[in-house]
């Protein structure tokens, strides 16, 4: 399986430039993948003006990012600011190569040092969802420090854990040590795919990464500004849970 993960700097609360950005973006693409990610809140960074920016279905990102699967024939994970009849939530979209959203996870962990709790409602659920024969758990920056979450994810023997994230600078190095922890103690592939350059508030600089099943860092980028291909064999998650089980023996009490 063939991942694009897009590493960018997003101009501040203004997806229309973005989505030109992220075109000349894809044009560096000179190969078909089966999934693109992209960093949390995808268009807009990370802003807390929440209410201007939320949208529905008919939204400017929704429709964006439809669009960009069904041109591209691919899935895409992309950052939504979602308004729905029971708030606003910071969301990941798995959109299909068909433009059909397949699953949509809120995030669970808003991140109340930055006030997110105030201007985000907490999602309430996990979610997988699947590409080809593969299952994807879905998580979004500070979920990864709450290893309760991807437990969940291992019961039900997810391949593929999903980060995206607006980590700054200033705790990457906790960023790159949660990731490769969450794939060693779930034995399968992590991916986490952060945003570089700078808001009003913050900077960042990347260190979008992969990890395999036993730990091992299958690709880290620096800041840099990019779309990066890592290839994913789902059988390695089988192998390594085949050979050392330790999932039999979780104990969630």
């Amino acid at each position: 399986m063939r991942i694009g993960l897009v590493q960018y700097s997003p101009e501040w609360e203004n997806p229309e430039k973005n989505i030109l950005r992220i075109g000349e973006m894809i044009k560096s693409l000179n190969s078909k993948v089966d999934l693109l990610i992209f960093p949390e809140l995808s268009l807009t960074g990370f802003t807390m003006n929440s209410k201007y920016f939320a949208e529905d279905l008919d939204g400017v990102s929704t429709q964006y990012f439809i669009k960009l699967s069904q041109k591209l024939k691919t899935n895409i994970f992309a950052g939504i600011i979602e308004k729905s009849e029971d708030g606003i939530f910071n969301s990941l979209v798995h959109f299909n190569s068909d433009g059909l959203i397949n699953a949509r996870y809120r995030k669970i962990h808003p991140f109340g040092y930055a006030n997110e709790d105030q201007n985000y409602r907490a999602g309430d659920e996990n979610v997988i969802t699947k590409i080809e024969n593969s299952k994807f758990g879905l998580s979004i920056c500070y979920d990864l420090r709450f290893p309760e979450l991807y437990r969940l994810y291992a019961k039900e023997r997810v391949h593929v854990l999903i980060n995206i994230a607006n980590w700054p600078v200033a705790r990457i190095e906790h960023w790159r040590t949660l990731l490769k922890a969450r794939a060693i103690e779930n034995q399968c592939f992590m991916i986490g795919v952060n945003r570089v350059g700078n808001d009003p508030h913050l900077q960042y600089n990347g260190c979008s990464s992969v990890y395999d099943p036993m730990g091992n860092e299958i690709i880290s980028i620096g800041d840099e500004e990019n779309i990066f291909i890592s290839e994913l064999d789902p059988q390695l998650v089988e192998d390594v849970r085949n050979k050392l089980p330790f999932l039999d023996d979780i104990r969630l009490i």
